[in-house]
């Protein structure tokens, strides 16, 4: 399960946990209301995401990827590593900067996050997450970068960005939205990046060929969202997938997420459990083969890419 992520080697798992579900009250997963059981306060919330947390690194875990907007998921990951006595030789931590958590722990919220990808942000969440992680913090990930927003253009950040690579700290981008593959070919062509994560699944491919680009160029993949915030698993909305996983003898989840990890250029899938029990679904991705026959069986399941991500933009917070 272990390996490292491109060039830089960093240390790293095949599957990995984020903490955006982990992290706050209400989040667009489905059926993520049902999983908290009403449980939202800060100190059950701290105490669910330490319990999964566990369970991921007794099941080999040893990746872990926060942000700044993700509620409390900062704290509760920092809070993790110092009650279990870690040291940055024992697991490996990213995290990300550019959107600010403005929920005010309401699921309820008109606005969750508001996305600022500017120096002034990326200096005030900088020390703010290092804050919380400590020398845990290894790979800082710019948040959602879009061709749109300009942050690959902006000389400031990408000369602070620079100059905290030249540091020792591993630097990273995410990314979102149909056009993913454009913003991950200009990061390229830029430079100064470790590594990219972004959203690639049985209903959503269209960044293969970038990331395909991006790995050969050295830089680590992280894929997120590999099961569709949910709506690949069994509560979701696609009966091929299930009909497919039941002939294999497989979950839903650990289909989804084995077909990710099929992809020669993925080095990390990141788990998104909210719960232990999902957790423990999701791990035994790692005994499932996805071969090109199957993934051709499951081609049915891609979606327009425009289209797959208005859904995702209609998903309830819940």
């Amino acid at each position: 399960m272990e390996t490292t992520l491109g060039q830089a080697r960093l240390p790293v798992t095949r599957i990995g946990l984020g903490l955006a579900a982990l992290g706050r009250p209400g989040y667009i997963n489905l059926g993520h209301g049902a999983d908290l059981a009403g449980h939202t306060d800060v100190a059950d919330m701290e105490a669910r995401a330490h319990i999964v947390l566990d369970a991921a690194y007794a099941g080999g875990v040893r990746y872990f990827d926060a942000a700044r907007s993700y509620g409390k998921a900062e704290a509760f990951l920092g809070s993790w590593l110092t009650a279990r006595g870690f040291t940055p030789q024992d697991v490996s931590v990213g995290s990300k900067w550019g959107y600010t958590y403005t929920a005010d722990w309401r699921v309820d919220a008109k606005v969750h996050e508001v996305k600022d990808l500017t120096l002034a942000t990326l200096r005030r969440q900088e020390a703010e997450s290092r804050a919380l992680l400590g020398d845990h913090l290894e790979l800082y990930q710019i948040h959602s970068a879009t061709l749109d927003s300009g942050v690959l253009d902006d000389a400031e950040v990408l000369g602070e960005l620079a100059r905290l690579r030249a540091g020792g700290l591993l630097i990273g981008l995410s990314t979102s939205g149909p056009r993913q593959g454009e913003t991950i070919d200009r990061a390229l062509e830029v430079g100064g990046f470790d590594s990219v994560q972004s959203t690639w699944n049985l209903m959503e491919r269209s960044a293969g060929p970038a990331l395909e680009r991006a790995h050969t160029a050295g830089l680590g993949v992280i894929i997120k969202e590999a099961v569709a915030n949910g709506r690949l698993t069994a509560r979701g909305d696609a009966p091929l997938l299930v009909e497919v996983a039941g002939r294999i003898g497989a979950a839903p989840d650990a289909l989804a997420l084995a077909g990710v990890l099929a992809q020669p250029w993925v080095d990390v899938a990141l788990s998104g459990a909210t719960t232990a029990e999902m957790l423990a679904s999701n791990l035994t991705a790692l005994d499932v083969t996805v071969d090109d026959a199957l993934l051709a069986e499951l081609e049915p399941l891609r979606e327009d890419p425009d289209a797959y991500w208005q859904h995702r933009s209609d998903l309830p917070w819940n």
